[in-house]
């Protein structure tokens, strides 16, 4: 199985950014995925996730309201859309399909 992301980089504050997760040679059918993010010398994370098949979402305190976890069924693709970014979210964020991560892809918040 591998698991990839994209669409990190750098974005002011109040800005947006739309992070992509897809995975190959994943098939099952009943599954939990997960974003998660780290700032060097810290642990990794929790910000979202979501349940498939039963969509059922969860958010972290830090980024409720701001950031949405979503599904295009069509592609397989999971996405985590960042608004309203902050300075503080500035980290490596990393997709998870229940035991397989990515690699992470670094999003940056700053003037």
């Amino acid at each position: 199985v591998r698991v990839v992301e994209s669409g990190g980089g750098l974005v002011q504050p109040g800005g947006s950014l739309r992070l992509s997760c897809a995975a190959s040679g994943f098939t099952r059918s009943s599954y939990g995925v997960a974003w998660y993010r780290q700032t060097p010398g810290k642990e990794r994370d929790l910000v979202a996730t979501i349940a498939i098949p039963s969509g059922l979402l969860y958010y972290s305190d830090s980024v409720k309201g701001r950031f949405t976890i979503s599904r295009d069924n069509a592609k397989g693709t999971f996405y985590l859309q960042m608004n309203s970014l902050k300075p503080e979210d500035t980290a490596v964020y990393y997709c998870k399909y229940e035991t397989y991560w990515g690699q992470g892809t670094q999003v940056t918040v700053s003037s």
